[in-house]
């Protein structure tokens, strides 16, 4: 553990301080070594050594608890700050947070939280009655505590509107019961795997679950434990475990405002099959159950094929002849991945940094959302230098071990999963038959025309909120403000009388493109404000964006309204809708480094004619 490289850079003043310290603390496994790191975060500070760019805003983070918060707090803190998601902490009091929550003048409210993390107490988590007991006695008493701790966190989200972030329970390690403890409901064994799968299975869209039981399994049962530190000092774990649960809250943290990546991009030989396919031929490749390490590829292929229904993009890049990569694809009777897989198949002998850029303007999405995996580390460090928003993924040499390194990375964990996210390929593969159609017609018009669209614009409802806070926080280049918000909110907007929300959904006859465009907006007087605007760059100038605006006129008249007002908040991605505001007849009213400001009068706006055909369906809440 040589922190020596570090403190000189922190003695000299270095900003590259900072990027050293977010390297070693994700390479950290020890808790010394966390805490050590964590120390010289803070004299840092201390030293008004400042990070390049930090966010404006901390993220106000309450935690609470049947155990001691101190140090997991320190922890949390300073994982969150190293990733660029500082935090403001409050710390509740020890086995307080029963009324902590449910006292209204508490300090927790009136620290005004965005996320509450709950640590609720395992030793409270047990059947008090006989392990003889029926089986249902044993299911409600199970239901009630997962009831108890749903309640605690539906106030308070409905208290201060924060996402909620609670421990379930970890299992006894202990032999005790023996093989009984699986006979019978009544056990601690079976007693919190009950409670901890209704709790996740009946967990509202504020309430995400920390895995404890997965944790503490993870690194191993009698590891996770410590029961002099519980005595001592009511640590509610050992320090592994406790650098685990840190990562872990941390993580999920992230997850509320960052969106998962989109596409993965593919190696082919020595990635997907062993050797090389141009020399060994179809025959000569390892791939199938006839030896282990051709099991081993297959078995890869089959997670990465999983992927593909939680919306992830496969794509190839590999440095061959096209018809030589291809062949596998279309002939071995063991390759689980087929072309029709594929949305982007890049098979030549350009650089391969170049040939994801292509991919890139080719799906209209940013580098940023793509992951490079491959086995050859000079490939990987190409794409590291020449396009380095791209994320890489190096494997090793044992290919048994290439679906631990993709499912370890936590690069595509979805926050939830929607019925959209299967026909993603699809709907990315239609985009290139729509473009080869525009391609042979010289009049837009009637392009578009013979497009065949049709748009669903649609109030928010409860059934499309995870897919609305999906896109929400996903979009970045077609986003005038870049707000982002989770399920919580998204559902408090749609409840709120004073905004309007909606949904655009298009189709034509090349396929379902689904929920394309968000529009939020704020009423103030006789003004509307909007406070949300986005698209998916794959419908750009097909008059969508005209029918959203008829839209968003059309609702603010109907709340009265005589303008709208927006505004464009810069961010290094959304620079292509600069002027969108202008081209759609907004007049500029202010202007600074930070914001564009817009009014639209809306007396004389006239509908924009398009070539869409619209249905308009209105949420009902009764």
């Amino acid at each position: 553990m040589d922190i020596a490289p570090l403190k000189t850079l922190l003695l000299k003043g270095d900003l590259e301080f900072w990027a050293q310290l977010q390297s070693r603390t994700r390479a950290a496994v020890d808790f010394e070594e966390l805490f050590l790191l964590s120390s010289l975060r803070k004299k840092a500070h201390a030293r008004k050594l400042t990070r390049p760019k930090p966010p404006k805003e901390k993220l106000r983070l309450a935690i609470i608890g049947g155990c001691s918060l101190y140090p997991l707090h320190e922890l949390v803190e300073h994982l969150c700050e190293v990733e660029n998601f500082p935090v403001e902490l409050w710390q509740g009091d020890y086995d307080n947070y029963l009324s902590e929550i449910m006292d209204d003048a508490s300090g927790l409210y009136a620290f005004a939280p965005n996320v509450v993390f709950l640590l609720p107490a395992e030793r409270r988590c047990f059947y008090t009655g006989k392990l003889t007991d029926p089986r249902e006695h044993v299911q409600a008493e199970a239901q009630r505590v997962v009831d108890s701790l749903l309640e605690l966190a539906r106030k308070v989200n409905g208290q201060t509107g924060a996402e909620v972030i609670t421990t379930n329970f970890m299992l006894p390690v202990r032999h005790d019961l023996g093989a009984f403890r699986s006979r019978t409901l009544g056990s601690d064994w079976s007693f919190r795997k009950w409670v901890n799968l209704e709790l996740g299975l009946n967990a509202p869209s504020f309430l995400h679950i920390c895995d404890w039981e997965f944790l503490a399994n993870r690194i191993g049962g009698l590891a996770a434990r410590d029961e002099r530190s519980w005595f001592e000092s009511k640590q509610p774990c050992s320090s592994a475990l406790l650098v685990e649960l840190a990562r872990e809250v941390a993580q999920l943290i992230f997850s509320l405002k960052r969106a998962p990546k989109k596409v993965l991009v593919l190696d082919l030989d020595n990635t997907l099959w062993g050797g090389v396919v141009a020399d060994d031929g179809l025959e000569g490749i390892e791939l199938g159950d006839t030896s282990p390490r051709g099991e081993a590829f297959k078995a890869f292929q089959k997670y990465i094929a999983a992927l593909k229904p939680r919306g992830v993009l496969l794509a190839v890049c590999s440095k061959n002849d096209f018809a030589k990569a291809a062949e596998p694809f279309e002939k071995h009777p063991d390759m689980v991945l087929k072309m029709e897989d594929i949305v982007s198949f890049k098979a030549n002998w350009e650089p391969k940094s170049e040939n994801i850029r292509a991919m890139a303007a080719e799906l209209n999405l940013g580098l940023d959302s793509f992951v490079f995996v491959d086995d050859n580390p000079a490939e990987i460090e190409i794409v590291r230098q020449f396009v380095p928003e791209v994320t890489t993924i190096l494997l090793g040499p044992d290919p048994a071990d290439y679906v631990a390194q993709l499912a370890d990375c936590r690069l595509f964990e979805p926050r939830n999963i929607t019925g959209e996210d299967a026909e993603r390929t699809q709907q990315y593969r239609s985009d290139v038959q729509r473009k080869n159609l525009e391609a042979s017609v010289t009049d837009m018009a009637s392009y578009l025309e013979s497009l065949q669209m049709a748009a669903v614009i649609s109030e928010f409802t409860p059934v499309d909120v995870p897919r609305l806070s999906q896109l929400i926080n996903k979009s970045n280049q077609f986003n005038l403000t870049t707000r982002r918000r989770s399920e919580a909110e998204v559902s408090a907007v749609m409840n709120d009388k004073n905004f309007i929300g909606y949904s655009v959904r298009l189709k034509d006859k090349f396929g379902d493109h689904g929920l394309i465009s968000i529009v939020i907006g704020e009423k103030s007087g006789d003004m509307l404000q909007v406070d949300t605007w986005l698209m998916s760059c794959r419908v750009l100038k097909r008059g969508v964006e005209e029918e959203v605006l008829n839209e968003l006129v059309r609702l603010a008249k109907s709340k009265n309204c005589l303008r709208l007002e927006g505004a464009f908040l810069p961010t290094p991605k959304n620079e292509m809708v600069r002027d969108f505001y202008l081209r759609m007849g907004f007049t500029l009213t202010a202007e600074s480094e930070t914001k564009r400001e817009f009014e639209l009068r809306l007396e004389n706006f006239l509908p924009v004619p398009t070539k869409i055909k619209i249905i308009r369906r209105a949420y009902e809440s009764s």
